[in-house]
């Protein structure tokens, strides 16, 4: 039997859950710097309009597959905010039982195939997803970086997901740095997307920070691949707030570059046009206090959790 979540239907919902990822990740770093969360974690403020968008736009049955950036892809997909933060913690009520951490996340409950810490390694689990869904009336959704682009998998997942008209939607989170390499450097051309037109492959390149923007290019492809029209490319161009990772200042992007993204937070782009929709000031504060409070809620009770016995089976099982 299917499982059924409640994925974000409207605009505002949609906001709280992009709210939602932001106060996670957030409350992820304080944590880290208390030295409650061990490792490394790779934080995705910033880019919380991409998952929500796409989320948003699938049934709750469908396949998802992130990056080691992936917890705004396991929240947008409907992972429980408390069983995401206590996998952080390593806690036994985590959703892998403590035992994957930040960059390895699996909810296959929720749809999540997978958070993969290797570069690239979503877009394969998503083709492989695909050819289950094309089953299943399932569809699939990776979930890469810009980085990723330049990996053998990007190009040889893409022609085998054409060639076979697989359900399966890419989307890129170009957020402008593979790790601490601008993508002027790195990619030749600069413009993704239109890799896709060797592959025979319709694209997109779509505001990444514009909630309905994303939503409405992700209600397309995901429409085509519903439909039996095969795979979609989509470059959303976002931009993440924190550097790569834990170690990484982020000193290397010029200041000017950062003030005109952070002028162009997705939180704020969504409020502003709530508000210009006629979303009272009222309900987005109530929206965004009981959204806060649930996650201080999620936290506390991460923080509360045992950890796991080593002795007992790990994480939970999924009953179909």
């Amino acid at each position: 039997m299917l499982q059924t979540i409640a994925i974000p239907p409207t605009y505002t919902e949609g906001y709280a859950r992009m709210l939602l990822i932001r106060e996670f990740e957030q409350g992820i770093h304080r944590l880290f710097m208390k030295g409650e969360v061990h490792g490394t974690t790779h934080l995705s403020a910033g880019q919380e309009a991409v998952p929500v968008g796409v989320c948003m736009a699938l049934q709750p049955h469908d396949y998802v597959c992130g990056t080691y950036r992936g917890h705004g892809h396991a929240l947008a997909k409907g992972t429980p905010a408390d069983a995401l933060a206590g996998e952080m913690l390593g806690r036994a009520n985590g959703v892998c039982g403590g035992r994957a951490g930040s960059m390895n996340v699996v909810d296959v409950e929720h749809g999540l195939v997978g958070c993969f810490g290797i570069v690239g390694g979503s877009i394969a689990a998503a083709v492989g997803a695909g050819l289950s869904g094309r089953r299943e009336g399932r569809v699939s959704v990776a979930f890469f970086g810009d980085g990723a682009s330049n990996q053998a998998y990007f190009h040889e997942c893409l022609n085998l997901a054409s060639v076979m008209s697989l359900p399966t939607v890419f989307v890129c989170e170009n957020n402008l740095y593979g790790e601490f390499t601008p993508l002027s450097a790195s990619t030749a051309g600069g413009r993704i997307a239109e890799r896709a037109e060797s592959y025979a492959m319709p694209y997109e390149i779509v505001d990444g920070n514009d909630l309905w923007a994303v939503h409405d290019a992700a209600t397309r492809a995901v429409g085509r691949a519903r439909g039996g029209d095969g795979p979609t490319l989509l470059e959303c161009r976002t931009y993440r707030h924190f550097g790569h990772s834990k170690s990484d200042p982020a000193k290397y992007r010029p200041a000017e570059e950062v003030e005109h993204w952070l002028g162009r937070d997705p939180l704020v782009v969504a409020r502003e046009r709530l508000r210009s929709e006629g979303v009272t000031e009222e309900e987005l504060a109530a929206t965004e206090e009981a959204t806060r409070e649930g996650l201080e809620r999620a936290l506390e009770a991460a923080l509360a959790a045992p950890f796991p016995d080593p002795a007992e089976r790990p994480g939970r099982e999924f009953k179909p």
